[in-house]
C-alpha cells in the first residue's frame, strides 16, 4: 500500500483507497487498518467469514465512489502506474489483459497454470463474451455508472465475477476496451485449478442460460 500512496499522491486527481478483507486470517486487516487510522483517503471493510473474492469486489464497488473505479489485487501483480494506460483508454470499461503482444510479462505464471487460463477464456469467448482474450486478470476500470449498474447485478461470490461483470457490461451496452500491461506472477494464488476451474465453468453456463434477468 505504500506504493500506491507514493503514486497517487503524485496524481492531480483526488482519490480514495477501499481495502476490502474478506475474511483475512494474515496481516492484511491490520496493514490496511494502520494506513486507515494514519491518512484518511485510505479506508478498511473488513467482515468475516470469508464469502469468495466476487462478493468482497462486489462490496467495494458498492461502497466506493469516485468518477473512476479500480479494481486492483493487492498483490500489484500489475504494477498501480499501469492504471494510466486504462485512463488512456477513453472506455466505460478499460481492462488489463496479459495474453495481448504488446503486453510485458515480467514474470510469467507456471506454465501449467498459464495453458489452463488460455483454455478457459477459450470457453468464455465461446459461451458469453466473443473478443476478449484475458477475463480473468485483476485489474480493470469502471466508469462510475458503469461500475453500479454492473455490480449491483452481478451475484456470483467466487472467481466467477470476473466474466460475470464483463458479460453484463457488454449487455448494457458499455464498450470494453482491453488493453495491454506490464503485470508479474505473484505466489500465493487462492485459486485451486480443478476444484475452481469446474465451479467457474458450471457458473459460466448457467450465466448463459439465465444473464439477461440480471438487466432489469
Amino acid at each position: 500500500m505504500s506504493r500506491i500512496r507514493e503514486y497517487l499522491s503524485a496524481q492531480p486527481y483526488s482519490w480514495t483507497v477501499l481495502v476490502v478483507s474478506d475474511g483475512s486470517t494474515d496481516t492484511t486487516p491490520a496493514i490496511a487498518g494502520s494506513f486507515a487510522g494514519s491518512d484518511t483517503r485510505f479506508a478498511l471493510h473488513a467482515y468475516s467469514p470469508n464469502r469468495g473474492k466476487g462478493y468482497a469486489v462486489r462490496t467495494g464497488m458498492m461502497e466506493v465512489e469516485g468518477d473512476w473505479l479500480l479494481l486492483c489485487d493487492a498483490d500489484l501483480a500489475a504494477p498501480i502506474e499501469e492504471v494510466e494506460k486504462l485512463f488512456a483508454a477513453k472506455a466505460a470499461v478499460a481492462i488489463g489483459s496479459r495474453p495481448l503482444a504488446e503486453s510485458k510479462l515480467e514474470i510469467r505464471q507456471p506454465w501449467w497454470r498459464e495453458m489452463a487460463g488460455r483454455a478457459f477464456n477459450g470457453a468464455v469467448r465461446a459461451l458469453s463474451i466473443r473478443g476478449i482474450k484475458d477475463t480473468q486478470c485483476g485489474f480493470k476500470l469502471f466508469e462510475h455508472k458503469a461500475a453500479k449498474e454492473v455490480f449491483s447485478r452481478c451475484r456470483f461470490d467466487g472467481f466467477s465475477y470476473d466474466f460475470e461483470a464483463l458479460m453484463l457490461a457488454s449487455a448494457l451496452g458499455y464498450r470494453i476496451a482491453e488493453i495491454p500491461i506490464r503485470w508479474s506472477h505473484q505466489e500465493g494464488s487462492k485459486v485451486r485449478l480443478l476444484r475452481d476451474g469446474m465451479r467457474m465453468l458450471r457458473d459460466l453456463v448457467k450465466l448463459r442460460l439465465t444473464f439477461r434477468s440480471r438487466l432489469k
